[in-house]
């Protein structure tokens, strides 16, 4: 059997899982690692696979089945994005909810240019979780879809947070309400804005001399990331971060609640839950099941950008359609 080839564009937390990932694949391969850091200086845990700079990857288009890009959606991914798009069947876990719609018109044209299936937002949200709110809301469309995220660490507003000048290093808590959760667990059906799901905790360790009354004001300002969440933010040392927040847990809830009957009178409610040890090594998994759908899709002459509400469930799956028949339906 040939293995998908599988690249790795950035080597953070994502990118290692990935790589681990791909260990519990066995029709998948890694062929290399991408980075914008010096390549000598990055050891990958695969005997054989080396580390490339990232101005390499265009001349390995031939060596390479999928690439799996792992770069941050704030600034990374924007511009990886289509430009990878533009040379490989690719697989991304973008994950600013506004702004998908324009991601993904920019990924659609370059890969319908080069004939490439490129699977956009494929994580647990977006991804999975999207998943569950079009198959709730399909089967019970007479209802309120809620979406609760946590207690865990976000990776995305983790690393935007990073990014503000005068940051040396972050990480930061998505809190779930509970009093919100179980309104809606009792079917009362409450409208919440996202301020009155959830709520954010940033533990930052500041550079030396650096401001952190702006620095906090920078981080709660954030469009699309704080703006729109009570927030705090706790500066803390190196060594607290290290301690107190090696971790990088997660989860969450996707909740439907609908009627059905001549007066509504029956109640439903669909629940999608996930607890994960590790946010990364998840979110990595689902981009690997991805990635053998994008291989399989272009395989088949399909090319363009897609979504994991485009995909058929059993391209993610390694087994046969014989098998899947047989074993899980």
């Amino acid at each position: 059997m040939n293995k998908i080839r599988i690249g790795i564009i950035g080597y953070g937390n994502l990118g290692k899982s990935v790589e681990l990932g791909i260990r519990q694949n066995k029709d998948m391969e890694l062929v290399g690692v991408f980075t914008r850091r010096e390549p000598s200086t990055i050891k990958t845990l695969t005997e054989g696979v080396k580390a490339y700079s990232i101005d390499e990857a265009k001349n390995m288009t031939d060596q390479i089945d999928v690439m799996v890009l792992c770069g941050g959606s704030m600034s990374d991914m924007p511009v990886q994005g289509p430009l990878f798009a533009g040379m490989f069947n690719t697989v991304d876990g973008y994950d600013t909810h506004a702004k998908i719609p324009d991601y993904f018109d920019a990924v659609n044209k370059n890969a319908l240019e080069a004939g490439k299936v490129c699977i956009i937002s494929s994580g647990w949200d977006p991804g999975m979780f999207s998943l569950n709110r079009l198959y709730a809301e399909a089967i019970l469309p007479e209802g309120n879809t809620y979406t609760f995220w946590g207690k865990g660490v976000s990776q995305g507003h983790s690393d935007a947070i990073r990014r503000i000048k005068g940051v040396k290093n972050a990480k930061q808590y998505t809190i779930p309400i509970e009093n919100a959760i179980e309104a809606v667990k009792k079917g009362d059906s409450p409208e919440l804005t996202a301020r009155e799901k959830h709520r954010r905790e940033c533990f930052v360790v500041a550079e030396e001399g650096a401001d952190k009354t702006q620095i906090e004001h920078d981080i709660k300002t954030m469009p699309n990331y704080f703006s729109d969440y009570d927030t705090e933010v706790h500066f803390i040392t190196e060594e607290e971060l290290e301690k107190n927040h090696s971790g990088l847990p997660h989860g969450g809830l996707v909740i439907r609640h609908g009627k059905t009957g001549l007066k509504g009178e029956n109640n439903h409610v669909i629940e999608y839950k996930l607890d994960l040890d590790s946010n990364p090594d998840f979110t990595a998994n689902v981009l690997l099941a991805y990635a053998r759908a994008a291989y399989r899709l272009n395989q088949e002459g399909v090319s363009g950008a897609k979504t994991v509400v485009d995909i058929a469930p059993a391209y993610l799956s390694n087994k046969s359609g014989e098998e899947i028949r047989k074993s899980i339906l």
